[in-house]
């Protein structure tokens, strides 16, 4: 006997929130973004769109207003950071199918026959919501809050690519300031949170240029008269979400002080490191500053040595205890004893192990220029283990 109509769409929904992790890597759209945002904010609208089809399924009646608002404004967010209405519509069509074949592929005979019949709910509902999205694209093109938003991305991309946005340097409604702060922000996949609810907090502070760069959010936050930075870093801190103690940061803002028009872009690669740095070391600290990371920054900024440096270590690899001996003897501060308090071993333990260390690599952890460099392919390999790219 073939089970109910509405058991085999729950199976199928509950299958189908199975598959949405392989969603994000087999297509191109989202391979695009970053990995952050796919995490946060599109996996929401996902789970969305999946909740509320199954529910259309089994109901018969479209969705209403309400129910497709919260779909509509994810989409609107897309098109603020800049995505073409084509593009944010496609992901839609590509979205369906893809899911779709995934559940054709795994179904029963029986499952295969609802699914035919589904086939054309699912295009009605795809038809849908991507009518409803491009209605809403059309009324925000002519509000003229919509025209300043893509005048302030423009600027934004003038500036942080070294190019003077003449169009606009004496617009009295969009000043330019001389003088920025840096801040690019780096999100830790699903404990980052909504990535729009993190933009809003931002895009609040007067005078800001927001946009979307290759890895997360970069904001261009004007300098007052004699600042240095530290007074709008710290108004920057002041508006972020708080931070959970006991948790690590949901996110990291690389952050530098521009004092030029022209100091932007430099600015800009520097801070993307920090930040990046902040997200593959996983600091406990948010912000992430050049005083306080400097040799971490001269050794992520030095691509071409950063590999066989991390090379360094491969000795080790088939003897974790020694590995593990030389990460807590560089953290403690190599300092012998308070290594082996930490590893609960014998002093003359470490001894051993630490010996076997320079037998292994040649480094010996002892003496001053080969603890440098041990450390230095110590935070090169988790560099490259964490994919590091700022």
């Amino acid at each position: 006997m073939m089970p109910s109509r509405t058991r085999v769409f729950d199976d199928l929904h509950r299958r189908t929130a199975s598959t949405l992790e392989a969603f994000y890597a087999a297509l191109p759209p989202y391979q695009r973004l970053p990995q952050s945002m796919v995490e946060t904010d599109f996996a929401r609208g996902t789970k969305l769109n999946v909740d509320l089809f199954f529910e259309y399924l089994r109901r018969g009646e479209d969705p209403s207003e309400e129910d497709t608002r919260e779909l509509v404004e994810l989409a609107m967010d897309r098109l603020r950071d800049g995505t073409p209405l084509p593009e944010v519509l496609e992901r839609y069509r590509f979205g369906a199918a893809f899911i779709w074949e995934r559940l054709r592929a795994s179904a029963s005979p029986a499952e295969r026959e609802l699914l035919f019949e589904a086939s054309l709910a699912l295009l009605k509902y795809v038809t849908l919501v991507t009518s409803r999205i491009a209605t809403a694209a059309t009324q925000r093109v002519h509000d003229p809050r919509w025209e300043l938003l893509e005048r302030r991305r423009g600027i934004a991309d003038a500036l942080l690519t070294g190019r003077d946005p003449v169009e606009w340097a004496n617009d009295p409604v969009i000043p330019v300031a001389d003088a920025f702060l840096v801040a690019v922000f780096r999100l830790c996949g699903t404990r980052g949170g909504p990535a729009s609810a993190l933009r809003h907090r931002v895009e609040a502070i007067p005078g800001v240029f927001l946009r979307l760069d290759a890895g997360g959010w970069t904001a261009l936050i004007p300098l007052q008269a004699g600042d240095d930075g530290s007074a709008t870093l710290s108004g920057l801190t002041s508006r972020l979400p708080a931070q959970e103690p006991a948790e690590p940061p949901p996110y990291w803002v690389g952050v530098g002080a521009a004092r030029t028009k022209d100091a932007i872009p430099p600015m800009y690669a520097e801070a993307r490191v920090l930040a990046e740095l902040g997200r593959c070391l996983t600091r406990r600290e948010i912000l992430c500053r050049r005083q306080d990371l400097q040799f971490e920054y001269t050794v992520a900024v030095s691509d071409a040595a950063r590999p066989g440096l991390a090379s360094v270590l491969a000795p080790l690899d088939p003897q974790p205890m020694l590995a593990e001996t030389l990460e807590v003897f560089v953290d403690s501060g190599f300092n012998q004893l308070a290594t082996a308090r930490q590893l609960n071993v014998h002093r003359n333990t470490v001894t051993y192990r630490l010996s076997r260390v320079n037998e292994l690599t040649g480094l010996d952890p002892h003496r001053p220029a080969d603890a440098m460099t041990l450390s230095a392919a110590r935070l090169a390999r988790r560099l490259e283990s964490a994919s590091f790219a700022p």
